[in-house]
């Protein structure tokens, strides 16, 4: 048996759903890694607890508000604490092998470059980096020296199926989508979603933001960029097949008619521990596959009518320059107002689609250079998808 040296690692993002799988397999492993810094929103007694378990140096809350809390919460453990966006900063710059960059949204894209900089290996789980910046967050990988790992499952398995062939062989990779809670569902009755609807995936357990961007199958549109990003991969070589039993995550075609796909029980474990162990494999206790007992695999196109969203991030792609960083935003700000039940479910793609016309006329059409062009334009982009906000209410009535 060969042993491995310890790896450190610093996990962003360490209360929420991957953040939490990423726990649990570093707890299996504990004799494997030393836990330099784990990195939360604003939920102190679930870092505090998190941090305590995995023995790290360090716990940081982005929320400066809750850093008494934290510090209350850790007294007498050996833990150290601290709280605020430039702590969060600080504690992602700590240089260490491994970094889990998990915190969702846009909000994830300053620490996650703050790792990126600093170099080692980055397993990213946050999308809305290559969404909003692609370009310059892929320019600064490049710059650092850093190891990009993808951490969704679909792109993860990509990596897997292309078996370090170069992209110039692929003919096709394609995305599989598990349709999300409203696959079967009229366009009717898709309007009159509720929150409680679209939460209810049926093969996943996700936080709330990434759930309702798979019932509205933005989620794939976002990962068509990312996998356009992580893979340098032309759009139109990009698919996507809705696949419900989210048993198959991806699949490669090579010129020579060749398909290689990536197969997973629906558990993000599963490709968390491929970047966690990278280039080993470390044991997880995810269900594995009994294909006899699953019996058969299904396959749909998606449905652009009932399912806009995905026509758009498609759109969004095609055109490039500006064009992914609003659609980013504006998705945000949307699934933010429907979950606060201020919008209907069906005018989540119209906010979308009013905040991109928008942009695009006021000349807002540049692809962002710098991190900090994309924030800036992120900061543009949700503006005025708030100015779309009345009429999207005028069409709900």
């Amino acid at each position: 048996m060969v042993t491995r040296p310890r790896r450190s690692v610093t996990v962003l993002g360490a209360t929420g759903s991957v953040g939490r799988a990423t726990v649990d397999l570093l707890e299996r492993h504990a004799d494997s890694f030393d836990v330099e810094a784990v990195v939360g929103g604003s939920n102190a007694a679930a870092l505090a607890d998190i941090a305590v378990r995995l023995r790290a140096r360090r716990a940081v809350l982005a929320d400066a508000a809750r850093g008494p809390a934290l510090a209350a919460a850790l007294d007498g453990s050996g833990v150290a604490s601290a709280a605020g966006e430039r702590a969060a900063l600080d504690a992602a710059s700590i240089p260490v092998d491994w970094t889990m960059a998990a915190i969702s949204g846009a909000a994830g894209l300053a620490p996650t470059i703050a790792a990126v900089r600093r170099g080692g290996a980055i397993a990213l789980a946050t999308k809305e980096c290559l969404v909003c910046a692609g370009a310059a967050f892929m320019a600064e990988v490049a710059a650092s020296g850093a190891l990009l790992l993808p951490v969704d499952s679909e792109h993860n398995a990509l990596m897997q199926a292309l078996g370090g062939q170069s992209v110039d062989a692929v003919e096709r990779m394609t995305l599989t989508a598990s349709g999300g809670p409203f696959r079967e569902w009229s366009a009717e009755r898709i309007a009159r979603a509720r929150p409680e609807d679209a939460l209810r995936h049926p093969t996943w357990s996700m936080g709330a933001k990434i759930t309702i961007d798979s019932a509205t199958l933005m989620n794939k549109g976002l990962e068509l960029i990312e996998a356009h990003h992580v893979f340098a991969c032309p759009e139109e070589r990009l698919d996507v097949v809705v696949h419900p039993q989210s048993v198959i995550h991806g699949l490669v075609t090579f010129r020579d008619g060749a398909v290689t796909a990536g197969l997973a029980a629906p558990d993000m474990r599963v490709p968390i521990a491929h970047t966690l162990g990278f280039p080993a494999r470390l044991a997880t206790p995810a269900a594995r596959i009994d294909l006899a007992r699953i019996g058969q695999l299904t396959f749909e196109t998606p449905d652009l009518e009932r399912f806009p969203a995905l026509r758009l991030a498609r759109e969004a792609l095609s055109d490039g320059g500006a064009a992914p960083t609003v659609l980013n935003a504006a998705n945000e700000v949307a699934v933010h107002l429907f979950l606060a039940r201020r919008i209907g479910f069906s005018h989540i793609p119209f906010i979308v689609q009013e905040t991109m016309e928008r942009a695009a006329a006021s000349g807002s059409n540049a692809a962002p250079t710098t991190i900090e062009d994309a924030l800036a334009l992120d900061a543009h982009a949700r503006r005025l998808a708030s100015e779309c906000l009345p009429e999207a209410q005028f069409r709900a009535q």
